[in-house]
C-alpha cells in the first residue's frame, strides 16, 4: 500500500472511532490500542501541536480513553472544541429545537429493544448497530420529524443516526483550528471514516490541504487507508 505523504508542514485532524480504533457493538466498547495515546502524544509533539482529535464523541470521553494523555481535541461534530491540552473545552449553545426533538424521542414508539440512544446534551444519536433491521426505519422516522425544522440537521452515520446544530461540524472546527497559532500557516490533512468525516476532509481541501479516507465507500478524499491499522501504521511511520 502506497500511503499518503504528509506536506512540509501539515497539522493533522484524526476521527476517533473506525479511524484511530475499530468500531464497537455500543460507544463505551471501542478498544484502546496499547501505545495509542503514546503514538499521538509524540506526534503532537513533532507536529509543535498541530494534531486534533475531531470525534462526534464529547471531548471528555475521548480524554477518558486517551488518559493520561491530553491533546487538541473537537468532539460532538463541532459543537465543543479544545484549543490546547489544559484547558477549558468550549461548547456552543443547542437550540431550542433540540429540546423538542428530545422530548418527542422520550415518548415515542421509536425507543425499542436494540437500539441506543445516547444523549450528548448538544446533539442527540439514536445507534441502530445491534438492530440493523430498523436502520431504515429510524432515519426515516427523524427525518420527518425534523421535516422544517431549519437550525438541525440529521447526520447518516455508520449504524447511528445523530441530530445536531445545523451551523456546525467537523468543518468548522477544523476552520476553528487553523485560526489558532499552533495551525497557522498549516497544511491541513483530516482523517476520517464515516460520512459525517466529509466536511473535515472539504474544509482541509479548502484550505489548501487533503483528506484521507479510511476503509470502504465513496468519499472526496485524495487518499484512503484500509483500515483502523493501517491508520496506526501510517501514523507510527511519520514520527
Amino acid at each position: 500500500m502506497s500511503y499518503p505523504r504528509l506536506p512540509a508542514r501539515p497539522a493533522l485532524f484524526l476521527d476517533f472511532d473506525g479511524t484511530l480504533v475499530d468500531l464497537a457493538p455500543t460507544p463505551d466498547a471501542v478498544v484502546v490500542p496499547s501505545g495509542l495515546a503514546h503514538l499521538l502524544q509524540r506526534l503532537a509533539d513533532r507536529l509543535d501541536g498541530a494534531l486534533a482529535v475531531v470525534s462526534g464523541r464529547p471531548v471528555a470521553e475521548i480524554d477518558a480513553f486517551l488518559a493520561p494523555t491530553e491533546l487538541r481535541a473537537g468532539g460532538l461534530h463541532g459543537l465543543e472544541w479544545r484549543e490546547r491540552p489544559g484547558v477549558a473545552v468550549m461548547q456552543a449553545p443547542a437550540p431550542i429545537s433540540l429540546d423538542v426533538f428530545r422530548a418527542r424521542l422520550a415518548t415515542s414508539d421509536l425507543l425499542r429493544d436494540g437500539l441506543l440512544v445516547e444523549d450528548k446534551k448538544v446533539a442527540i444519536a439514536v445507534h441502530y448497530r445491534a438492530r440493523p433491521d430498523l436502520g431504515s426505519l429510524v432515519r426515516e422516522t427523524i427525518t420527518g420529524w425534523l421535516e422544517g425544522v431549519d437550525d438541525l440537521a440529521v447526520l447518516d452515520g455508520k449504524m447511528v443516526v445523530e441530530v445536531k446544530p445545523r451551523a456546525v461540524s467537523k468543518g468548522t472546527v477544523v476552520q476553528r483550528f487553523l485560526a489558532m497559532p499552533a495551525f497557522e500557516g498549516r497544511v491541513p490533512v483530516f482523517v476520517g471514516d464515516d460520512v459525517t468525516d466529509e466536511d473535515g476532509m472539504r474544509a482541509a481541501a479548502r484550505a489548501g490541504g487533503f483528506g484521507v479516507k479510511v476503509g470502504e465507500g465513496p468519499s472526496g478524499a485524495s487518499y484512503r487507508l484500509a483500515d483502523v491499522p493501517a491508520v496506526r501504521t501510517w501514523l507510527a511511520s511519520l514520527e
